[in-house]
């Protein structure tokens, strides 16, 4: 069992113990990896998640020569910041469920693509979008065709020591805790867990302790970000409605340690770091309040 597993699921201290880390966007890039690592650092985060989303640049990040790869990595440990999981957001545009058969290939290569730059950086955790097909018309299909897709990438995944965490997401797939405990159940692999993101329940309007409860015992990280109904992204931590006392209280009770991760969007920001500090200090009060402890190193 992975490291990341035996943190999430470790409840014999009693205590919840997480560690904070920041997304990649919430960042201004440069395209200098030295300088993202230590504007994380700067911003007293422990680790970094990053994207591999729609855009050519971050899309091409899945053909990364082995050099690269490994300069990353480096810039990584130079700075002392941690990996600690990759957005394969990029499924939106390429959905694993599509009804076109080639959208479904290019998905499952995407996948092994995407657990295999997972293995190379050291990443322990590849985040899935819990998106069937988003930009196609909805069909009955859609559902197994998306799980049939993950099924065949759970041997990569375990061959490469990647762990699989489906994300609860905006619009109408995996929009729930729930509904993606029903595909972790029905693939029954250690291999895929889930890495909710409290934002989207709120999104949902959806109850916090009820979502978080349906996921115990299968959650590999978290991530925390504010939202207004009809507004997933992009609103400034503590001025939307997600209910982060009411989160944190209940991960207290399950006694739950691992990774939180908040999300942002600051990338064309010049006071990036400024900003993302302001939020760690909101949700570093909140979980000290819930009794969850933070570990820094």
């Amino acid at each position: 069992m992975s490291s990341a597993t035996l943190e999430a699921t470790d409840h014999r201290a009693g205590t919840s113990q997480v560690s904070l880390g920041i997304y990649e966007k919430a960042l201004r890039w440069t395209a200098d990896w030295d300088e993202l690592f230590a504007d994380v650092r700067r911003a007293g985060f422990s680790f970094v998640d990053i994207s591999v989303d729609e855009s050519p640049e971050r899309k091409s990040r899945l053909h990364w020569s082995k050099q690269t790869r490994q300069h990353i990595r480096e810039a990584a440990a130079r700075q002392g910041t941690q990996l600690g999981g990759l957005c394969l957001s990029i499924h939106r545009a390429l959905g694993p469920g599509s009804a076109d058969p080639t959208v479904r290939a290019e998905a499952d290569r995407i996948f092994d693509q995407g657990i295999e730059l997972c293995h190379d950086l050291g990443i322990p955790v590849l985040q899935v979008a819990g998106y069937y097909a988003y930009y196609e018309q909805a069909d009955p299909g859609q559902r197994s065709r998306y799980v049939e897709s993950l099924r065949r990438a759970i041997p990569k995944a375990a061959q490469s020591g990647v762990l699989l965490g489906i994300e609860n997401v905006d619009g109408n797939d995996v929009t729930s805790i729930s509904r993606g405990m029903n595909i972790v159940r029905e693939i029954d692999s250690p291999w895929l867990q889930m890495y909710p993101d409290v934002g989207n329940i709120a999104e949902q309007q959806l109850d916090e302790i009820e979502e978080l409860r349906a996921g115990e015992g299968h959650m590999l990280a978290i991530h925390v970000k504010d939202v207004r109904v009809g507004e997933p992204r992009r609103v400034a931590m503590g001025t939307g409605i997600a209910d982060f006392p009411k989160a944190f209280a209940e991960l207290a009770r399950q006694g739950w340690s691992g990774r939180i991760m908040i999300e942002m969007w600051n990338d064309n920001a010049p006071d990036s770091v400024e900003r993302c500090i302001e939020a760690r200090r909101i949700v570093e009060q909140m979980l000290t309040d819930a009794g969850v402890g933070i570990v820094t190193d």
